[in-house]
């Protein structure tokens, strides 16, 4: 199964290992599906988390980014989107709506309003996170 997670969703896991985001950081570990991702989805994750309130509130060091990064190359599969898309209202969340078509994936993967009005987009589901977790098997 191929999936594309929003950085948000990813964000999250890193901060609250608990609860549905966390499920799904941890299926990516477990190799239970594969991310679909491309070079901005990896900037925006890095970007957001080099963030100064990451790393006082939530005390996200460098390295634990590092290792979020490292796991997305090892269990993902970088997506180089031929097609540009304008269906989304925020214009910076296109480029997972691009990924999604590029990477040929099952569903996409966000806590974002702006992406989950869109389900489903071009016949691909947009779900939340625990939605996610609880349409498979693995899970139980």
């Amino acid at each position: 199964m191929r999936v594309v997670v929003d950085a948000g969703v990813l964000v999250s896991a890193l901060i609250r290992c608990q609860g549905a985001t966390g499920s799904v950081l941890r299926a990516i570990r477990d190799g239970r599906f594969t991310v679909s991702y491309s070079t901005p989805i990896l900037i925006e994750v890095i970007d957001v988390l080099s963030r100064p309130p990451f790393h006082t509130k939530y005390h996200i060091q460098p390295e634990d980014i590092t290792d979020l990064v490292n796991l997305i190359r090892l269990r993902g599969e970088l997506v180089t989107p031929q097609q540009q898309v304008s269906d989304c209202r925020d214009p910076k969340d296109n480029k997972y709506l691009e990924a999604a078509l590029a990477g040929g994936v099952d569903v996409i993967v966000s806590g974002d309003d702006d992406l989950l009005i869109l389900h489903p987009f071009r016949d691909i589901p947009i779900w939340r996170a625990a939605e996610f977790i609880a349409k498979f098997e693995w899970n139980k």
